[in-house]
């Protein structure tokens, strides 16, 4: 497999920010990183923004104002291309934008990847399978971004292979000065959209017990979302409003920023893949606290390079970063292998698999022409 993209004119589909969330920046990285290397990146957007905009704020009317230009968009990116590469998610995403881009593609004779991050996999496939199944057989090739998603791949005998996330590591690395070893302020971060799978909430209850220990602790909540009202009450009610900080969307830039100033992150989600938070964090040398859902232990180990916890389980969140805040040498063990595991999503070592599965794809498409 040729590992170079230089001269590849490649039409990439998927969502962009706003919002700023896991794949919406993953499709952003991915092009500006292919470019980088040489490739011509042609970028339909999954969710542009509507135009007249007013078509966004009537029901029954958004769909149609957003997948008729995408549709005819797609069709003309497609035709220029020499690889397509889909972005892929579960549910309503899936029917309206991936499926239509692979027959797009197909019908046109241009090899696609399908690159599939869905989290709701396994619930979306039991109820849907016979339709993904129908599109995605016209698939050069699966890819996935974690052992997870390649498990539930693999229970309906579909083939995939694994290309981890990107994770740009000019812009996501360790704080130059040495963190102290006793932390009497702590600063914690949550980086996840204000959404229900997120479960932020549960953060914010482990939170609270540990500024009572530490009542100089502080909290910043990097996202956007429809529960940011009830975030804000229930930071109201515990009486936390001066530890806690909503810093709302924030560019790659400030959140690597953001990283480097913490001293633990706290990720509390009840359904997850491969998250790039946990990712990034590592990369910035932050300890994690997560949750065990999805694919997050296959992302990590627990009590080597991130401590784990049942969801919902405030309490553990709290214990462990009480763990943490006592022992250096416990924050020291987490981080040196939170680095060495990050080190296996930079961009040099996932380009070089992309370009593979591209050219692999391209030359299959020539052979059948």
């Amino acid at each position: 497999m040729s590992d170079s993209v230089n001269n590849l004119h490649i039409c990439l589909v998927g969502p962009v920010p706003p919002p700023a969330g896991g794949m919406a920046n993953q499709t952003r990285q991915l092009k500006a990183l292919l470019q980088q290397d040489g490739a011509t990146v042609e970028l339909v957007a999954v969710n542009p923004p509507y135009r007249p905009a007013f078509a966004g704020r009537i029901v029954g009317l958004r769909a149609l104002f957003r997948l008729i230009p995408y549709i005819i968009n797609l069709y003309q990116a497609v035709g220029r291309a020499e690889v397509v590469h889909i972005m892929a998610n579960s549910g309503w995403s899936w029917h309206l934008f991936a499926a239509p881009a692979i027959w797009i593609s197909y019908l046109r004779r241009k090899p696609v990847i399908v690159n599939y991050r869905g989290g709701h996999a396994e619930t979306f496939f039991a109820a849907s399978w016979r339709k993904v199944h129908f599109s995605l057989r016209r698939a050069s090739a699966v890819l996935v971004p974690s052992a997870f998603l390649q498990q539930v791949f693999a229970s309906y005998a579909q083939p995939s292979a694994i290309v981890p996330n990107i994770l740009d590591h000019t812009l996501f690395y360790p704080a130059s000065a040495p963190k102290a070893e006793t932390v009497t302020a702590p600063h914690f971060i949550v980086t996840r959209n204000l959404e229900a799978i997120y479960d932020v909430a549960t953060a914010l209850k482990a939170f609270e017990l540990i500024y009572q220990q530490y009542p100089q602790a502080r909290l910043t909540i990097a996202g956007t979302g429809p529960l940011l009202a009830q975030l804000q009450q229930q930071v109201q009610h515990a009486g936390l409003t001066q530890a806690v900080s909503f810093a709302g969307r924030l560019d790659t830039t400030q959140m690597a920023e953001l990283y480097r100033s913490a001293d633990i992150m706290l990720n509390s989600s009840l359904v997850d893949n491969s998250p790039n938070s946990v990712i990034e964090a590592m990369a910035c040398g932050v300890p994690v606290i997560s949750t065990n859902v999805g694919g997050i232990p296959r992302l990590v180990t627990d009590k080597t390079d991130a401590l784990l916890t049942e969801p919902g389980d405030y309490q553990a969140m709290f214990t462990y970063a009480q763990q943490l805040l006592t022992s250096p040498a416990l924050r020291q063990h987490l981080v040196q292998n939170g680095l060495l595991n990050s080190s296996r999503f930079h961009w040099p070592i996932v380009g070089r698999q992309l370009a593979g599965h591209y050219n692999t794809a391209i030359r299959a498409m020539e052979h059948t022409a």
